[in-house]
């Protein structure tokens, strides 16, 4: 009988490390470029201020948008800030931020202390909205033209590369 159970357990064990190994080549990483010259969807977004909302659709008054999914407990974002900062400058491109699952203090006290570089603020308190645009982890920015069209999404921190990239683009 204990010969048994052993030889089950030992069965049970190669199976599971079986199933363990040929998982590890599999390639989980979740990837949103593919959303690249797609359309974004028509989203009711609740603004940041008021209890206003707004919809995607009012973007296509812009030649170009950056939408930026962010929050105050996020290190990464407070990294990339001087950089949504410098495309704030830039005169055909409107930047939307949208803070993510944040409080509202934080986030008020978090752009008071480091500037803020949005033409509007909305937020996105349960992170349901930011589905709709393939986020799924901040900060994340997808800029967009007048069509409503993704042009590019970054994943993460912009760096002064992608600033520079963004630039280019919106200047042509």
């Amino acid at each position: 009988m204990k010969k048994i159970k052993y030889i089950l357990i030992s069965i049970l064990f190669s199976f599971l490390f079986i199933i363990l190994y040929l998982s590890l080549d599999n390639e989980k990483i979740y990837n949103t470029q593919d959303l690249i010259g797609k359309k974004i969807s028509e989203v009711e977004i609740n603004l940041f201020q008021s209890n206003r909302t707004i919809n995607t659709k009012e973007l296509t008054n812009n030649e170009f948008t950056v939408l930026n999914f962010w929050a105050s407990w996020c290190g990464p974002c407070r990294d990339e800030h001087p950089n949504l900062v410098r495309l704030s400058k830039i005169k055909n491109l409107k930047l939307i931020g949208i803070n993510f699952k944040d409080n509202k203090d934080n986030a008020k006290t978090f752009l008071k202390e480091n500037g803020n570089p949005f033409d509007l603020l909305a937020e996105d308190k349960d992170g349901k909205n930011s589905i709709n645009f393939g986020v799924y982890g901040i900060p994340e920015t997808i800029l967009i033209d007048s069509e409503l069209r993704i042009l590019k999404k970054y994943i993460g921190p912009l760096n002064i590369k992608e600033v520079n990239e963004i630039r280019k683009i919106v200047k042509k």
